[in-house]
């Protein structure tokens, strides 16, 4: 098996830059011991204007009678023969895509120590791999690489014998890609679709196999018009599996966006203001209003649900009171980013046991939820579509039921305030609806009243007289101890934290 990846450059900006990303020396030839093989990487040309770095699997076939994997998925031979004459050895298939991820994993994951600059970059490509097997054909090849920013897709069809063209094309094909991308991103691509196309795997599927597609998938699967094509394939047609992975693939499409992300436009918004003195941005207000209700609630033990990347669970972790803090995000890059935040690999024992962080969806009843003193929702709501609500309320009050629950949410009436807002448009693109505080207070009121809480609401920034604070904070504390009966609400109070000077 065999597959080239070549760049173009210049002496401002070498093309051998290829080398420190691929963490493999241009002037060196490399062989990496693998379970099927061998694996050689090698420099064909290496100058500051072209680059090309090559990767030869050299595929053992005794080897992969002795592992049983002969022909593929389920590795069962068609007949005894089939065991040692396929196409294994040749033709690019999961063995390449396994060892493009042992050979090049930092690259892969778009890592370079020694200049850590150089992976954020798109870089000219051209990746070329001369027999890749592709079930559906070229044009198969171009709806799966030709969503993903590639300007040049080139399936060629491989005859089946070049001395007798009237035999007609092979299930094989002459790839050409060519664009400017990022390398990880083109390496992940490859990592996944080189199974897709040749629709088998050498290894048994295991459940594992779904977090491994969304991994690489990150950034890209989840829009992509054939994900559904590309998740069974890749996990070799399994239902339970596929079914797993595609809804959580629909969940990271719908999630809302990064937490720094909201910031972001948050302190964008503050900054355009036209001020004596820079104001405290807003994301800083609304995790202070946060921190203020959870302490004035007695909390403990708290649950971030949607806690992006790390921000409010970095900021209870420095105070000892709370003895346990859980992050929850449905974004796995999220939760990537706020590990890297918190860096639990550098606290003491007693301080990395108060923290845990994992993936999962408050479209969904979640066990791990349950028993909690309270629950955070900071920016979450307007993130899901309407419909998707319902499921959300049951999954934090029906189920999970903390004692107390913090819902934050902009206020759409002080859109007007910002002028650096266009006019009728939300906050964040991934925004499925803002609320006035009218809407805010009635979703919140009724959803009380069905489970048994009361509900407060707390202005968070600048509480202008005439369309009110920038986010809206409703602060729900659980009055009884059972869902209340269908069409008998609970005694549900809806009350206005007071302002400065007024009677409560």
């Amino acid at each position: 098996m065999f597959l080239t990846i070549s760049t173009t450059g210049s002496a401002e900006r070498p093309a051998t830059d290829l080398g420190f990303l691929l963490h493999k020396h241009p002037e060196k030839a490399q062989a990496f011991t693998t379970s099927h093989g061998t694996a050689h990487v090698f420099y064909p040309e290496a100058t500051a204007e072209r680059c090309t770095a090559a990767l030869l699997l050299e595929v053992d076939p005794v080897a992969l009678v002795r592992r049983g994997q002969g022909k593929g998925r389920g590795g069962a031979p068609d007949a005894a023969l089939a065991q040692y004459v396929n196409d294994r050895p040749y033709a690019a298939s999961s063995l390449l895509a396994v060892a493009l991820s042992a050979v090049f994993r930092s690259a892969l994951g778009g890592q370079c120590t020694a200049r850590p600059e150089l992976p954020g970059q798109a870089r000219p490509l051209r990746i070329e791999i001369p027999v890749l097997p592709a079930r559906g054909g070229a044009e198969l090849v171009r709806r799966l690489f030709g969503p993903l920013g590639w300007n040049l897709v080139e399936a060629e069809p491989v005859p089946l014998d070049e001395q007798f063209p009237e035999w007609g094309d092979s299930r094989y094909v002459r790839l050409t890609l060519e664009g400017e991308l990022r390398l990880a991103d083109a390496l992940r691509q490859l990592y996944v679709l080189l199974p897709v196309l040749d629709d088998a795997k050498h290894y048994w599927v295991a459940p594992d196999e779904v977090d491994k597609l969304l991994r690489a998938g990150d950034g890209w699967l989840a829009a992509h018009p054939e994900n559904g094509l590309i998740t069974s394939r890749y996990l070799a047609r399994h239902k339970r599996l596929t079914r797993d992975a595609l809804e959580r693939l629909e969940l990271v499409r719908l999630a809302e966006a990064d937490g720094s992300e909201v910031e972001e436009l948050d302190n964008a918004v503050d900054e355009g203001r036209d001020t004596e003195e820079r104001p405290v941005p807003l994301a800083v207000q609304r995790r202070e209003a946060v921190l203020a209700a959870l302490q004035a609630a007695g909390a403990r033990r708290v649950l971030d649900l949607g806690c992006g990347q790390g921000q409010l669970v970095q900021a209870l972790l420095k105070d000892p009171a709370y003895t346990e803090i859980v992050g929850m995000d449905v974004s796995m890059r999220a939760l990537s980013i706020a590990a890297r935040r918190l860096r639990p690999e550098r606290m003491g024992e007693r301080q990395s046991a108060r923290v845990t962080l994992f993936q999962g969806s408050l479209a969904y009843t979640d066990k791990r939820l349950a028993g909690y003193d309270a629950a955070v929702l900071s920016e979450v709501i307007e993130h899901l579509d309407p419909a998707r609500l319902p499921g959300l309320e049951y999954a934090v009050f029906g189920a999970a039921r903390p004692r107390t629950v913090l819902v934050t949410t902009p206020n759409v009436e002080y859109n007007v305030r910002w002028e650096t807002l266009p006019a009728g448009h939300v906050r964040h693109g991934d925004h499925r609806f803002e609320w006035t505080r009218e809407e805010f207070r009635g979703w919140a009121g009724s959803v009380a009243a069905r489970h048994g809480y009361e509900v407060a609401f707390v202005p968070v920034g600048d509480d202008d007289p005439e369309v009110g604070p920038p986010t809206q904070m409703a602060v729900f504390t659980r009055v009884t101890d059972t869902t209340a009966t269908p069409g008998t609400p609970a005694t549900t109070h809806t009350t206005d934290t007071p302002k400065e000077g007024e009677a409560a």
